[in-house]
């Protein structure tokens, strides 16, 4: 995680904005009296309201744990896919 005081930030913004896009990584701002800023990306953002949806949720979170234990016992089917041009 990349941790930047404010004033680093706002003379190099675009090239802090980058780092947090480009690798996937969280940015904490440190400022005065332990107000702290983090910045994310919209993708990390999304994947982190989805992430807490799922594990919020008892029924989705039972649901993945279920499908998560099928998969590790082997319970799987494989069905090949249709291309959708056969259809055309």
């Amino acid at each position: 995680m990349i941790a930047v005081n404010d004033t680093d930030l706002c003379k190099n913004v675009n090239s802090y904005m980058n780092k947090v896009t480009e690798n996937e990584e969280a940015m904490i701002v440190v400022r005065e009296n332990n107000q702290n800023i983090v910045m994310l990306s919209e993708e990390s953002y999304n994947n982190l309201i989805e992430n807490v949806y799922v594990m919020g949720n008892k029924a989705n979170y039972d649901w993945l744990m279920e499908s998560k234990a099928q998969l590790e016992n082997g319970n799987v089917v494989a069905k090949q896919l249709i291309e959708v041009n056969e259809y055309e």
